[in-house]
């Protein structure tokens, strides 16, 4: 049975436009982004320490939400993606993220396909950018070992993508 499935993947390809959406159409709940709430209260001067408390407190959000009972539960990120924006804003991580291993069940890693809007939060715009972010994203997958399937497409059509790589999901071997 898949008890989470994290969105994750580069900053403007809909992972929160998508999440509510999801667990709307699941019944279920889902975990918000907290690195967003971070970066809205105190900038976006990130340091290796401010990574690990976006992290952490994910991570206890998730925990929480797991406790009530929910399933799926869908996260809107994980410490692996802040572990990837380690990665683009300074090449290397706090040993605190290899550490981590409470992966979700399934990541629906979500493409580039879509225009980058600049929010105020959001740093990484350019072509040679995204795809970079796409990329350790993807690499960071594989490197765990986790299920993940990329998700693409505008307007409905990711939603219908999100939902095909979910049931696919379901229905494999692994599930």
């Amino acid at each position: 049975m898949i008890r989470t499935i994290c969105l994750h993947g580069p900053e403007s390809t809909g992972k929160s436009t998508l999440i509510p959406r999801l667990a709307d159409h699941f019944g279920t709940t889902w975990v918000p982004e907290f690195g967003r709430t971070y970066a809205e209260e105190r900038g976006t001067a990130f340091t290796m320490d401010d990574l690990v408390t976006i992290a952490r407190t994910h991570d206890a959000m998730t925990a929480e939400t797991l406790a009530t009972g929910a399933a799926p539960v869908f996260l809107d990120t994980d410490p692996l993606m802040t572990a990837v924006w380690a990665d683009m804003l300074f090449g290397r991580r706090d040993p605190w993220f290899d550490g981590w291993h409470a992966t979700a069940d399934l990541y629906l890693l979500l493409d580039t396909d879509l225009p980058w809007i600049d929010d105020g939060t959001r740093m990484f715009g350019t072509e040679a950018e995204r795809q970079r972010f796409f990329d350790l994203s993807r690499a960071e997958l594989e490197r765990r070992g986790v299920e993940y399937a990329v998700v693409g497409g505008t307007g409905e059509a990711r939603f219908e993508n999100a939902l095909a790589a979910i049931a696919d999901a379901c229905l494999s071997p692994s599930a």
